[in-house]
């Protein structure tokens, strides 16, 4: 995966917004590897439901059910 999807400063105003008062660069660079990992699995499992329906075009319907 690229190392770039998801930026550490958006990592960082996560955690803030959570309540974090300070954020190390471990804490930022770990939610980025958990979360990208997620976002894979679930755009993996809607590119199966979209085809499976017929399309080509990926629709927030296929993510939400794909995040279940």
């Amino acid at each position: 995966m690229d190392s770039k999807i998801l930026p550490l400063a958006a990592m960082e105003k996560l955690l803030k917004k959570s309540g974090a008062s300070r954020v190390s660069n471990g804490s930022k660079l770990a939610l980025k590897e958990v979360l990208e990992d997620i976002a894979d699995e679930i755009g993996i499992r809607a590119v199966k439901l979209a085809q499976h329906s017929g399309r080509k075009t990926i629709k927030g319907s296929d993510i939400k059910l794909a995040s279940k």
